[in-house]
């Protein structure tokens, strides 16, 4: 393997080991190994409930969107982005069992140059129609408002993010205690859930910058230089041999190769929603696949724990393009990209049954992805028809 994978030398990190040394010292919250910090609670004051406040963006998304907007017109594409950021908040909290009444509020800042009004109305429009999407679905989000700003001396297209807030007993937590012998589920990226109006290529809200640079062709590098970091080494920039317009098929649909990666963010509340009402304390831990991909467990394992993943699913066409078009080492594609699941929980073998229930209940595929064991040194082990790989 290189000595430092692609995705570190386009100027972002799949590890973020400067963002965890920077944060090390802070405190972790009530619950260290909860997947989202838990705060006392402040807004109410009482000691058997907690707070959770939690701040995402749709990241270098926004990049792409801004491509194929430009090159095809197609406005419909910025609605995906709103829900990429809204989601990357919801999905986590959900992780810890916050899964209604979340207070919801964004932070635009655009370049004004570039980025039109309607792209904003679109954005702020798509925000209440996935909040009634979810209200349909028995999850009430309670919009705030928020911030746009024009500030085009700082942002080269558009920065999109949200700020969530959640207030809920702490009995009803789940805090991660992954345990030998626990069984983990996966629940699926890609395909097309009951209520997504399309296929779905998988990919979520990271791993963007790869994405766009290892499948698109060096045409872009001129022809949009507001869409990628002018300090950044060209020859590690727009490397692939796709168009944005240039299609795949996939079950038999030809789909562009932009909207394929600009696929919105899945949530999985709807699941785990479901899934929480047959019960929360046999559920030892839920990750939600994201910053870190397959390795992403490692930062809520305790000392002398293996994760063992030997039976993925298998590699959605979405990222098998990534790879064949880059020729990145599998052992960076599956620490970088969710590579087929971005919710995986921890159960005993008892739960198994009803936790695939859950996600099927919604055309959301699920199996049985691993187990988990004693060891000696806690590691993440990957077995996978490309390798086995090792995580620590």
């Amino acid at each position: 393997m290189a000595d430092q994978y692609k995705y570190d030398q386009r100027g972002v990190s799949a590890t973020k080991s400067e963002v965890h040394e920077a944060i090390k010292g802070l405190d972790k919250g009530l619950f260290p190994l909860a997947f989202c910090k838990i705060l006392p609670d402040v807004a109410g004051g009482d000691p058997d409930y907690c707070n959770l406040m939690h701040a995402d963006t749709a990241g270098t998304k926004t990049s792409l969107a801004y491509m194929y907007w430009k090159e095809t017109g197609d406005l419909s594409v910025w609605e995906g982005i709103a829900q990429d950021a809204i989601v990357m908040n919801l999905d986590d909290m959900a992780c810890v069992g916050c899964v209604d009444d979340i207070l919801l509020s964004s932070t635009i800042g655009r370049n004004k140059n570039l980025i039109t009004g309607e792209v904003i109305a679109r954005l702020i429009q798509t925000t209440t129609r996935f909040a009634e999407t979810m209200h349909e679905l028995g999850m009430d989000l309670h919009l705030a408002g928020g911030e746009t700003a024009d500030v085009g001396d700082i942002v080269r297209t558009i920065d999109v993010g949200y700020t969530a807030f959640g207030r809920m007993k702490r009995a009803d937590l789940i805090v991660n205690k992954i345990q030998p012998g626990d069984v983990i589920v996966g629940w699926s990226s890609s395909g097309q859930a009951t209520y997504e109006s399309a296929y779905n290529g998988g990919m979520g809200s990271n791993g963007l910058t790869s994405a766009r640079h290892d499948v698109l062709s060096k045409i872009y590098l001129e022809k949009y230089p507001d869409a990628y970091d002018s300090n950044t080494n060209p020859d590690v920039l727009f490397t692939g041999s796709k168009l944005l317009t240039d299609t795949i098929e996939v079950n038999g649909e030809a789909i562009p190769v932009g909207k394929l990666i600009l696929s919105p963010t899945r949530t999985f509340i709807p699941s785990i929603r479901k899934l929480l009402e047959g019960g929360r304390s046999s559920i030892h831990g839920m990750i939600h696949c994201t910053g870190g991909g397959q390795a992403k467990v490692l930062h809520f394992m305790e000392e002398g724990v293996r994760v063992v993943k030997n039976s993925l699913f298998e590699v959605p066409p979405l990222f098998k393009l990534i790879q064949e078009e880059s020729g990145t080492p599998w052992q960076e594609m599956y620490q970088v990209f969710n590579m087929g699941h971005r919710l995986e929980v921890y159960i005993p073998q008892s739960e198994v049954s009803r936790t695939i229930e859950a996600a099927k209940a919604f055309d959301i595929e699920a199996q049985v992805i691993g187990y988990v064991e004693s060891a000696e040194k806690s590691e993440v082990r990957l077995e996978t028809p490309q390798g086995t790989f090792i995580y620590s």
